[in-house]
């Protein structure tokens, strides 16, 4: 008869290897959910929660451009790409805009409207990655229609 106590050996395993393995399957690119306000609350999922989100926003921007004076001397007609980041408190920040020279020289406060039409915005809600509120960059295009 042969008896082994290999069965009963237990294996530690530390919690350096149980966070390595973790942070090996975690998607770092993909949040559980997206940034948000409040008028997006009663969207249930995930897509249509970014979508209402980056609507509510555009439609912010492009409200306040149209509520101002800006006279130009030939139509204009650009896509603004404008990248933010939303911190973990909530806080939203430009972090840069793609804007056509040609619209630069037509609109030169094109920039410091764009920045100032930041400052009304209602309350974000940071976005959240297993139960944590966390940082999210993103990129938004508006249309700039000038006639």
């Amino acid at each position: 008869m042969v008896v082994s106590c290999e069965y009963f050996d237990v294996k530690k395993t530390s919690t350096e290897a149980i966070l390595k393995e973790e942070l090996q399957t975690f998607n770092w690119s993909e949040v559980d959910e997206y940034p948000s306000f409040s008028q997006c609350d009663s969207v249930e999922f995930k897509q249509e929660r970014k979508d209402c989100f980056q609507q509510v926003l555009v439609q912010h921007i492009s409200g306040f451009l149209q509520n101002e004076d800006v006279f130009v001397y030939q139509d204009i007609n650009d896509t603004v790409v404008l990248s933010f980041q939303v911190s973990e408190t909530g806080k939203l920040q430009l972090l840069q805009t793609k804007i056509d020279s040609s619209t630069l020289v037509s609109i030169p406060e094109i920039k410091k409207l764009l920045h100032k039409s930041l400052d009304s915005l209602p309350k974000i809600f940071p976005a959240i990655k297993r139960g944590q509120q966390v940082k999210t960059e993103f990129t938004l295009p508006i249309i700039i229609n000038v006639n």
